[in-house]
């Protein structure tokens, strides 16, 4: 813009002083250069250049005192919005000067009266924003490529063919959220057959869900028609929207903290992801990869050997909801009956079964377990060894009795913590003990009821509750258990070394 106007002040003078057919000529030049309109061009070289522009003074009509009036009311009517302000100023006047609270000059109050609900809301824009502290956000692209994103809700699916997936990404942060980049997992499910892919991702970043499309892509046996996802930022980016606009992908996203409109994939969150993962706090490239070497197992057993229900009705008869189901099947079977899913497809499902081992998958899924496990708790990995046939023999054989050892998952099992030794209250006999030991010393028989009534006796400010009572007599049991202890350690000892002297 700057050089087009350096441009126009250069050639107008020439353009006006010229000849005819010279003006033709600059004409031209200057329409080839600026991408002017012919006739656009000749007016901007004819103009006149204003020698100086009169500044611009906005007539303001509501001043200071009409604001700091506004500002009044606005605390008397509790901060409510502008447009209700607006309705309620005429009745809020009148009762603040007739209870004496307000006294307002007329020409103020006429100002007062037929303020606008726009205007009072940028009257009192500088005091909201001082309670606040801060601006509206912003909208920028995100906005504009959410809005352009249709809609579509849990009702909106009907029977969707094989290809339609919800997206969803999980944060294995260990619990409460903080600060920091921790590994992600991107859940895919197709809404036809439930069948779930899951990717391991170093961090929450557009262009990974990108590359973790490709990936899902490549492993499919069916093609991808389309994803919803949920509102979140990093669906709602040029570069998603790119891609699913690039290979033809129908793009929608969920209502706004509707959880439910997103029901399948919500569900293989916890079915799936959680049940495989836990809730540990993975992060860096160790976790990323030792994660993604889980997947690689799991969605082989999931989908050829883990049937899922899958919704067939749902009847409401008051608050009560009835709902009925399909016989359980796994994704694979879904889609060896689905009519839309080509013969080749199916066969090559039948034959991709036929190779799959369900108990060496189980076992490769509880070695990457047990090192996602190790990286949550000690931030190490272990390198699994190679499985061998005798492993898989044990491992079979192991599971007859591997309920008897609890949780089979490593990653959900309980991390030991370490032993509390320390002691967490004061001791109340810390400075009276050496006596009460003098007393058990002198008479062992005597009870803690009695030694606590001597205590007491001795020194009321401390023990004249007696509510130490309880600890006294675990103390003065420990004190016998010890004695004992000594007195057959010490016969012990006798009856050992009296034979050799002998």
């Amino acid at each position: 813009m700057t050089t087009r106007k350096e441009l126009v002040e250069a050639l107008r003078e020439r353009y006006r002083s010229a000849a005819f057919g010279d003006r033709i000529k600059i004409l031209d030049e200057f329409v080839a250069l600026t991408g002017y309109h012919r006739k656009h061009a000749i007016r901007v070289l004819r103009e006149e250049v204003a020698t100086a522009k009169a500044a611009r003074t906005r007539n303001r009509l509501y001043d200071e005192a009409v604001r700091q009036a506004l500002t009044v009311l606005w605390e008397a009517a509790d901060r409510v919005c502008g447009k209700r302000l607006k309705a309620l100023i005429p009745m809020l006047v009148d009762a603040m000067e007739r209870h004496g609270h307000l006294d307002l000059d007329p020409v103020i109050k006429t100002k007062v009266l037929q303020v606008s609900a726009a205007t009072i809301d940028r009257a009192l824009a500088a005091a909201r924003l001082h309670i606040d502290g801060q601006r509206k956000r912003r909208k920028g692209v995100g906005a504009a490529i959410r809005r352009s994103i249709p809609v579509r809700t849990f009702a909106d699916w009907r029977d969707p063919p094989p290809g339609f997936f919800e997206i969803d990404m999980v944060e294995h942060c260990g619990g409460v959220k903080t600060d920091g980049d921790f590994v992600h997992t991107l859940t895919m499910t197709d809404i036809a057959s439930g069948w779930t892919e899951c990717v391991a991702m170093r961090m929450r970043e557009q262009m990974l869900i990108v590359e973790a499309f490709d990936k899902v892509a490549n492993v499919l046996p069916f093609a991808m028609l389309g994803v919803d996802s949920d509102n979140d930022s990093a669906f709602m980016s040029q570069s998603v929207f790119d891609y699913c606009k690039g290979h033809g992908l129908e793009q929608t996203r969920s209502r706004a903290y509707k959880k439910n409109d997103q029901a399948w994939v919500e569900q293989k969150n916890g079915a799936v992801v959680r049940r495989l993962v836990g809730y540990g706090r993975l992060s860096g490239v160790d976790a990323t990869n030792a994660l993604a070497t889980l997947y690689a197992s799991s969605r082989l057993y999931i989908n050829f050997f883990q049937p899922s229900f899958k919704l067939k009705s749902k009847t409401r008869d008051g608050a009560r909801v009835h709902k009925v189901y399909f016989t359980p099947a796994t994704p694979c079977d879904r889609l060896l009956a689905h009519s839309s899913v080509e013969p080749a497809i199916k066969e090559k499902l039948k034959a991709q079964f036929k190779g799959l081992d369900p108990v060496r998958l189980l076992q490769a899924i509880r070695l990457a377990q047990q090192t996602l496990s190790d990286l949550a708790a000690h931030g190490m990995r272990t390198e699994a060894a190679p499985v061998g046939a005798a492993d898989v023999a044990t491992f079979v054989a192991s599971l007859s009795s591997a309920w008897k050892d609890g949780e089979a998952r490593p990653t959900h099992r309980k991390q030991p913590k370490a032993k509390h030794w320390w002691k967490t209250r004061v001791d109340p006999f810390a400075d009276a003990w050496p006596v009460v030991d003098g007393w058990l010393n002198a008479e062992p028989t005597v009870s803690a009821k009695e030694l606590m009534a001597r205590l007491a006796a001795m020194v009321p400010d401390v023990y004249a509750s007696k509510a130490q009572l309880r600890t006294l007599q675990r103390r003065v049991k420990a004190w016998r258990a010890e004695r004992a202890k000594e007195m057959i350690l010490g016969r012990l000892r006798k009856s050992t070394v009296m034979p050799a002297e002998v």
